[in-house]
């Protein structure tokens, strides 16, 4: 199965087009005061509008209020949300839109347990970072505490870069990978040739 690719943390138009052109299938859109890659709804909705069809756009939240999410759907056509905080399932739920949780793999706490609080997620993306912390720390964790479950849809972030990408690929498996610092010349603001470096890795382990 080919692996998907997300590439988090767009802050400009030519980013998103870039990143969809060298083949990612989806980009993220942070919502969240406390990121260098935030983006204001008028940010967002200029790249979303410069995107070529057939790109997921997904809204990124941390610990949001429950207007800070209606006012994004609202405003945006969002396909997917994504929850990095510590919201409950029934608050993840109650926008009746598909969202997919973060799992803090910075956590003692296993990824299992977490993931069964979920029911209604359509995947998860397990991070390197602790709760209460976001993503974009450009570390990685222990991939040999990827969970074994086929039933769940997986997706792996934290730390990744065209150096490592392959390797953690054939180690877990994922439906997808996410990358954010690691395509990166500064916090959301993406390099062309890191991008591009990173599918054709991608593309390179799905081969094989």
């Amino acid at each position: 199965m080919r692996t998907r690719v997300k590439i988090c943390g767009i802050t400009r138009p030519n980013d998103g087009v870039v990143a969809a052109e060298a083949g990612c299938d989806a980009i993220g859109l942070v919502f969240w005061g406390g990121s260098q890659r935030c983006v204001s709804l008028q940010q967002a909705e200029a790249i979303i509008a410069a995107l070529p069809p057939m790109v997921t756009r997904v809204a990124l939240f941390v610990d949001p209020s429950e207007a800070e999410v209606e006012a994004a759907l609202a405003a945006l056509p969002i396909d997917l949300l994504q929850f990095h905080g510590r919201e409950s399932a029934e608050f993840c739920a109650r926008f009746q839109h598909d969202y997919i949780k973060a799992i803090a793999m910075g956590d003692a706490q296993s990824p299992e347990q977490q993931m069964q609080k979920h029911g209604k997620a359509k995947g998860f993306l397990l991070d390197s970072h602790a709760s209460g912390a976001a993503g974009g720390s450009g570390k990685t964790f222990d991939w040999s505490r990827w969970p074994g479950l086929k039933d769940r849809t997986l997706l792996l972030a934290g730390g990744l870069d065209a150096t490592n990408v392959a390797q953690a690929i054939k180690q877990t498996r994922p439906y997808a990978v996410d990358v954010s610092s690691g395509v990166e010349t500064s916090p959301g603001i993406k390099d062309p040739k890191r991008i591009q470096e990173f599918l054709n890795e991608v593309s390179r382990v799905d081969s094989h």
